[in-house]
Formats: structure tokens, C-alpha cells, sequence
């Protein structure tokens, strides 16, 4: 059956950590699954670069998770994937950029603290939720509360780290916003 596994694994070494490092999010292109090389979990090349944006996370408040839900009734099986990301700080032009991300349904690409990239929405792109925030005491966040959502076909592909920044790749952009 194409469902049988035919390998186990070994408990793994205690030498990886938690934590989201930076996140990509590129508009939504319909092209860009359909132009993809994977191997069934890695993205190793695409047919034209996507341009990504970068956005730096710092702090334990940005998470990434996938769960698979199955329908033994209906035969069907999908992946959730689900983020939130702490941006800090209130300005006018971060928030120009979080009202569009919640009017698209782009791509978010995770790097996590290991080296490792993950794609999410990578055919379906991600729904984006914004909250802004500012708390009542002086330590409170003042700033925004994203979260995010893909539900696709299969996990999360492994983006290969060759290609982030490649001009065959996913073209990390240079305009970036600094918070006063």
C-alpha cells in the first residue's frame, strides 16, 4: 500500500533547541507550487525566484505547529498549520504592512533556531489575523499579535537553505522597515 512506512527511528540526540529565529512571507503566487521541485518533504529548486520579506523575531512569544487531521469516515487527511508572531513597537508603516497581510493569503516561510526552513501555505497560501496591542502597565507590549493559518495536502515542505536568498530562490528583499 502507498500508506505502509517502511522505517522506524532512533531517539534523537538532545543538540537541537526551540525558538523562530525570522520569518519570510512572500505575496501569494498560484505559479509557485505548481513550479517547484520537492522530494516529498524539501523544496530543492523553483522555476522563478519568489521575492520574500524578512521579518526578525526576538522573544518566546512566536510559535509554529502543524496537526494533521484525518477523516477515517470520509478518507480525507490534512495538515494545519498555525503560527504566532510578536511584532513590537507601533508604527504607521508596520502597520500599513499587517493590514495587507490580512487582506492576502501569503506564504510564510519559518526559520527556526536549528538552521531549519519551513513553508507554509506552500499551495494554498496562509490566512493572517492581526491584533495590535498596548498593554496597561509600562512593561506591557505595545505592539502587534499575528497569527496565522495554512491548511494543505501535505506537511509543511523543508525549504533547502541554498535557496533562501538565491537569485533562483526565494529573493530575500532589502526594504525592511526600522521602528523608531
Amino acid at each position: 500500500m502507498a500508506c505502509d512506512i517502511n522505517t522506524g527511528r532512533l531517539e534523537a540526540c538532545k543538540d537541537s533547541i526551540g525558538g523562530i529565529r525570522n520569518i519570510y512571507i512572500g505575496n501569494y503566487d498560484a505559479a509557485m507550487f505548481d513550479g517547484l521541485t520537492e522530494d516529498g518533504t524539501s523544496i530543492t529548486a523553483l522555476t522563478a525566484p519568489i521575492t520574500v520579506y524578512k521579518f526578525e523575531l526576538r522573544g518566546d512569544s512566536n510559535t509554529f505547529e502543524e496537526t494533521n487531521e484525518n477523516s477515517r469516515d470520509n478518507g480525507t487527511s490534512f495538515w494545519t498549520q498555525t503560527g504566532a508572531i510578536v511584532l513590537k513597537h507601533q508604527d504607521a508603516d508596520t502597520q500599513s504592512v499587517v493590514k495587507l497581510l490580512s487582506y492576502g493569503r501569503p506564504h510564510i516561510i519559518v526559520e527556526d533556531y536549528n538552521g531549519n526552513y519551513r513553508l507554509a501555505g506552500a499551495q494554498n497560501g496562509c490566512e493572517v489575523i492581526s491584533n495590535t496591542s498596548t498593554g496597561g502597565a509600562m512593561g506591557d507590549l505595545n505592539g502587534y499579535n499575528l497569527s496565522f493559518e495554512g491548511r494543505e495536502k501535505s506537511p509543511s515542505f523543508f525549504v533547502t537553505s541554498s535557496l533562501m536568498g538565491d537569485a533562483a530562490g526565494f529573493v530575500i528583499s532589502t526594504d525592511t522597515i526600522t521602528p523608531n
